[in-house]
């Protein structure tokens, strides 16, 4: 393990690696540290070829100790799908477009990458109660892993979440509370009740580790494009973990030589009834606030606000990037055809990436011959109420 320290993404106050820790006393998030010069002397590119494909095979640059087993269910390795038919569509060059399916890890989402990490520290660290505000997929994954490693969960969720969520949490054994409100009302009630019910809080954010896991999406792509990054990323944005964490593995593989300084323009796409990042991007300020009265079908995509504002700011703009706002009825139609066109079962947040694709190509921001990455961050099915509200037009 070549972890270092925690450090606030903020202030830079550090903190030790060795204790349960949520924020910052700033009550920013926190990050973890590596010493890059020694764990790119363990490990080279050269080095994956032949490990299991999965996000553990990047485990020098994961917090786990290497003497410890992780509570896996065999996250990560999902695959980068070529479609070309979809791209000369939107008139691009043949294999400049690639799908990222996140749909393939085990909880149906990119979300179980972020709590496989997260529950094996929090464990390791002597957590025995996990909480967390979900929208959705997080609490499954939650749910999920705590299973596997044999703590307890306790998910908060919105009350019309989608039941194949709920659903999910309640198979795997965790308590499920309903909220009448939005994922922050679920937030708010985690953390008035963490300190009397002796749970640890494992929210976006909220505690360092869900960015690790979520992080090897940067790995991963690097290493199917053989460590050449894309021109450009587009990923759906809510809390925004996923960002902030590819983000951080670009700067980390940097310093350990394995790519080189370029850097994909971050694209951050947003439901139009919750868009906090693309307010705060278009008014070129790094505080995004409160999004009130935050409304969309992509359950994903439904947090008004984000811890991890500054952050996914700083990444979106460093980069050229920009944010996209999506209506519900495109970014639904878009789900359909992404799935027609692709085979990949798209959820909402897939969709609003396509559309938001589809209007940079109109615009010539992105040029045909760009090699583009689009996620689809989980799986349609789990989306059944969604799309039953948005028939496929024909």
């Amino acid at each position: 393990m070549f972890v270092t320290q925690l450090s606030c993404w903020k202030c830079g106050t550090v903190y030790a690696p060795t204790e349960l820790h949520n924020l910052c006393a700033c009550g920013k998030p926190l990050r973890v540290d590596y010493d890059l010069a020694a764990a790119g002397k363990a490990v080279s590119p050269a080095q994956l070829v032949g490990r299991p494909w999965n996000l553990w095979r990047y485990r020098e640059l994961l917090p786990l100790p290497a003497d410890v087993e992780p509570p896996t269910l065999g996250e990560g390795g999902t695959p980068l799908l070529p479609a070309d038919a979809l791209g000369e569509e939107l008139g691009m060059k043949k294999g400049c477009l690639l799908i990222k399916d996140e749909a393939l890890n085990p909880t149906g989402s990119f979300k179980a990458r972020g709590m496989a990490v997260a529950v094996a520290m929090a464990k390791q660290l002597g957590a025995t109660k996990l909480a967390v505000p979900s929208a959705g997929n997080a609490g499954g994954a939650l749910a999920a892993y705590a299973a596997r490693a044999g703590v307890e969960a306790f998910v908060f969720m919105p009350k019309d979440v989608p039941m194949a969520n709920r659903l999910e949490c309640e198979i795997a054994g965790a308590q499920v509370t309903l909220v009448d409100g939005l994922i922050t009302d679920c937030a708010r009630m985690v953390q008035q009740r963490k300190e009397a019910e002796g749970w640890f809080d494992v929210s976006t954010l909220r505690e360092p580790y869900r960015v690790e896991g979520k992080k090897t999406m940067g790995y991963e792509i690097a290493e199917q494009r053989n460590w050449i990054l894309p021109d450009v990323i587009l990923y759906p944005t809510g809390g925004g973990t996923g960002l902030v964490g590819m983000g951080k593995a670009f700067d980390e593989m940097e310093a350990m030589g394995w790519i080189d300084s370029r850097r994909p323009r971050m694209i951050s796409v947003q439901a139009a009834g919750c868009a906090p990042i693309v307010r705060a991007f278009e008014a070129g300020v790094s505080d995004a606030g409160m999004f009130e009265n935050a409304q969309t079908v992509a359950a994903g995509l439904r947090v008004p606000r984000a811890i991890g504002d500054f952050i996914m700011l700083d990444i979106i703009r460093s980069s050229g990037g920009t944010a996209i706002p999506i209506e519900d009825a495109d970014l639904m139609a878009e789900a359909y055809h992404l799935g027609a066109a692709t085979g990949v079962c798209a959820c909402p947040e897939g969709g609003a990436c396509l559309a938001a694709l589809r209007r940079l190509r109109a615009t010539g921001e992105i040029k045909p011959d760009e090699t583009v990455v689009l996620f689809n961050t989980g799986t349609g099915v789990k989306y059944a109420e969604a799309f039953a509200a948005y028939p496929r037009s024909h």
